[in-house]
């Protein structure tokens, strides 16, 4: 989880930086121009890039099977929809 505050710092110091790096990197006419802006994007840390952020369960840290809705990996939706803790969420029958 500290990574991830860690990361999303990053992204939000760099994101201007690295948004006006990256127009200027499209707009290069020669290749050496595109090589030299490369090299200032380079320079940048790699967890500023927006990419690298993961949507993480709010509850347990699990970043895979997350749904955005809630915040939430599978396994929680499950477990608080059984007690039932979320608000208008069945567990489907038929």
């Amino acid at each position: 989880m500290n990574e991830k505050k860690k990361r999303e710092k990053l992204v939000t110091k760099y994101g201007e930086k690295r948004k006006s790096l990256l127009l200027e990197f499209k707009k290069a006419k020669t290749f050496s121009d595109q090589m030299e802006v490369h090299k200032n994007i380079e320079k940048l840390p790699r967890n500023s890039a927006h990419v690298r952020l993961r949507n993480r369960c709010w509850r347990t840290g699990r970043s895979r099977g997350v749904y955005r809705d809630f915040g939430l990996c599978r396994h929680m939706i499950r477990d608080m929809a059984h007690n039932c803790i979320l608000p208008g969420v069945r567990k489907a029958s038929w």
